[in-house]
């Protein structure tokens, strides 16, 4: 994407922090929804922020995004490493974590957690599959109906919009900023349902390389979630594997939406 949860049955793909606990769990925004199967699926996400001085004009930052929209179409594959931080009210220092993802034109993206992965979520075709190794466990959420899952799924590939039409049926561009080397760009969810669980969305790339830097999103509380990307990779070529694992057959298979 996504909040520590310690109960196994409160886990949500592909935002992760590490619990207190013996294992890490998926992070989610079930502290501010609820705990229901729908709920939990509405929450997959992540994404981003930055600061212009003030001798910058608006156009300048205007003609980066429209050149950020128009390099994506050249993006065909991208993976980086990222740390992840958490800021919560409840607490004095932000939760940190760090991961690697992977993301593949149009719509297929890998995220893990840890080294090796405690936590790996995957993108497919008509579903998501969560998976904790640890606990030879998957969960799977259908892709194939309109509603939350879509709202959030719009969410976390607002990173990677195909072209500004893709973008802004989405979203209501708020605010563009520029600060040393990288231009932020602030997002309103048009979806109600999306904007009930996060209010703005912020997403910093590069101004030269055009690649995404950083992903942050504003819940409705006001806590915060970054992603900060380093060491990212270009159009190099991905294993099918990534995002078509196979799971070993000692692995327990649920389906928490479905009825």
């Amino acid at each position: 994407l996504f909040l520590v949860v310690s109960d196994s049955s409160l886990q949500m793909p592909p935002i992760f922090l590490k619990d207190s606990g013996l294992r890490t769990t998926t992070c989610s925004v079930l502290e501010h929804l609820g705990t229901t199967p729908s709920d939990i699926f509405r929450c997959l996400t992540c994404l981003f922020t930055f600061l212009v001085p003030p001798a910058l004009r608006a156009d300048d930052s205007i003609v980066l995004v429209s050149k950020w929209l128009a390099n994506q179409t050249n993006v065909q594959t991208w993976s980086a490493e990222f740390v992840q931080t958490r800021t919560l009210k409840s607490l004095t220092q932000p939760l940190t974590s760090t991961g690697q993802v992977w993301f593949k034109a149009p719509d297929r993206f890998r995220w893990e957690l840890g080294q090796p992965a405690q936590t790996i979520a995957v993108r497919q075709p008509e579903q998501m599959l969560v998976i904790y190794p640890k606990l030879k466990r998957v969960e799977k959420y259908a892709l194939n109906n309109a509603g939350p899952g879509r709202d959030a799924l719009a969410l976390l590939e607002a990173g990677f919009p195909r072209h500004r039409a893709d973008l802004e049926t989405r979203f209501n561009i708020q605010s563009t900023k520029i600060n040393g080397g990288v231009c932020e760009l602030t997002l309103q969810p048009k979806s109600s349902a999306a904007r009930r669980m996060i209010s703005q969305i912020k997403i910093a790339f590069g101004t030269k390389d055009f690649l995404l830097a950083s992903t942050e999103l504003k819940f409705a509380d006001g806590s915060t979630l970054r992603n900060d990307f380093k060491n990212p990779k270009l159009n190099e070529k991905l294993s099918a594997d990534l995002f078509f694992p196979e799971l070993p057959s000692d692995y327990k298979m649920s389906e928490p939406m479905k009825k």
